[in-house]
């Protein structure tokens, strides 16, 4: 049977895969998720397979009467090509107990790619039956512009722009969006930060004469098939470790706390799931709510982990509907408080439902470039701060007798310069990227104003980039 979605807000309409894909976020602000939960099937519950194969039977659901099985698995027989490792997420042993799933093989080096990857193809598959174009608009902290551009770049029914806080990328995550020279990909450096990138992004989806001007669609994690294609390496880890039967921890490195949804996704859907641990730097809102039930903004706090540099994380919307009991009108109320206050609070009864899945804490700068030093010393690996940022809080808050995955995010050479300082190494970029600081580089730098970044996508549109026919 078809998975429908609803969303966050309880305003919207019911809609199928193929609409929700496109659509992003609703129509009322919202953020889209199944009404009912799939099971994960038993074999994928339980027999090793290769990871197309697993991928194919945990999304199938998700897709049916949208995508057939065989065009799936041709869709994620060609995104995982891509990958330089055949198991796509290979996992490494840290300790007894804790393991390491790296989940950076993939052309542009982060997370991101193992989702969008899976996404870009099926917004080809989607719009070529369709015979339409449309023009993505998203933000990124550093991983999902570059992952997202090269996803779609070339493609004949996208064009796409990517929003980017001026100033607070790395030089690495920066050139992979500004370096490349496909017409149909626009990278935009906003004088502000991710969370401004965000609003921006929001903002124009709400414009409606705007957003149906452009077609816009979303590949920010705000989209369900982001959160959908990230649940499947939850399962691979369960699988490859041989731990079917028995709880399972993950510590995952969280920003806009889309990947760690996907675990709370994976385990709603039946898989073993123990805890999931979310892993903050100085920006820590998230591991302040699990600690207080609260979520209060702060300023935003550059640091050596820029990818979580965030203080309004979109995704949480998707668990506190789930915390409020699927009552959309309460979500939106909340929200809304939270925008306009700066914090909201949860029931002492949310909180404790929070609690007995979530465990959260936060790592320093410092901290940071102690545990990539001594995980090179201990290993001879090199790790990006993300991943150091999520090692420590596993390290930190694992039990006895408590098997924990930390997941990977990013390659160490996405952030050479915090690794260097840590271990005296520099880490090398993968060869199709080796000589990306001699490429040319070409984006916009723009004001944190609404009307500018519209302005902006209008005029792509008048060079005849984008519309709702095929150019």
């Amino acid at each position: 049977m078809a998975v429908v979605y609803r969303s966050s807000r309880g305003r919207g309409p019911e809609l199928g895969f193929s609409d929700v894909l496109l659509t992003g976020l609703a129509p009322d602000g919202g953020l889209f998720l199944p009404t009912a939960w799939p099971s994960l099937p038993v074999r994928a519950a339980s027999l090793p397979t290769s990871y197309v194969d697993l991928a194919t039977q945990v999304i199938e659901p998700f897709v049916a009467g949208a995508v057939e099985r065989e065009q799936l698995q041709a869709i994620l027989v060609d995104a995982y090509d891509t990958f330089d490792h055949p198991d796509v997420c290979p996992l490494v042993q840290l300790d007894e107990g804790h393991h390491l799933m790296e989940l950076f093989h993939g052309p542009t080096l982060a997370f991101k790619d193992i989702a969008l990857q899976v996404v870009g193809r099926l917004f080809d598959h989607e719009l070529e039956r369709r015979q339409q174009r449309v023009m993505i608009v998203g933000a990124t902290s550093g991983d999902t512009g570059s992952a997202a551009m090269e996803a779609v770049r070339g493609s004949r029914h996208v064009d796409i722009v990517v929003l980017f806080p001026h100033g607070r990328t790395t030089e690495v995550q920066r050139r992979q969006m500004t370096t490349l020279s496909d017409s149909n990909v626009h990278a935009v450096a906003v004088q502000g930060t991710f969370d401004d990138c965000q609003d921006l992004v929001k903002a124009m989806f709400r414009d409606e004469p705007f957003r149906l001007r452009h077609s816009l669609a979303a590949v920010n994690s705000i989209n369900w098939a982001r959160v959908m294609a990230q649940i499947v390496y939850y399962v691979w880890a369960v699988q490859q470790l041989g731990r079917g039967s028995q709880a399972t921890t993950f510590c995952v490195p969280t920003g806009n706390f889309g990947n760690v949804f996907s675990g709370h996704a994976a385990a709603r859907m039946g898989l073993n799931v123990n805890r999931l641990l979310v892993a903050s730097n100085r920006n820590d809102i998230l591991s302040r709510l699990m600690e207080t039930g609260e979520m209060r903004a702060e300023e935003v706090v550059p640091t050596l982990s820029p990818s979580m540099d965030i203080q309004i994380s979109s995704n949480l919307e998707r668990l506190l509907y789930e915390l409020l009991d699927g009552n959309g009108p309460a979500t939106a109320e909340l929200i809304a408080g939270f925008r306009d206050h700066g914090r909201a609070a949860l029931t002492g009864a949310q909180h404790q439902r929070l609690t007995d899945e979530f465990a959260g804490d936060r790592i320093d700068d410092s901290e940071t470039l102690a545990i990539i030093s001594e995980v090179y010393d201990a290993h001879g690996m090199l790790i990006d701060p993300h991943t150091a940022v999520g090692i420590g809080v596993a390290q930190r808050h694992r039990r006895p007798d408590e098997h924990v995955v930390s997941l990977a995010t990013a390659h160490p050479a996405k952030f050479p310069d915090a690794v260097e300082q840590a271990t005296g190494v520099r880490p090398d970029l993968p060869a199709h990227l080796a000589d990306i600081f001699d490429r040319c580089e070409d984006y916009a730098v723009l004001p944190n104003d609404l009307a500018a970044v519209e302005d902006f996508v209008d005029g792509l549109s008048v060079d005849g980039l984008s519309g709702d026919g095929l150019s």
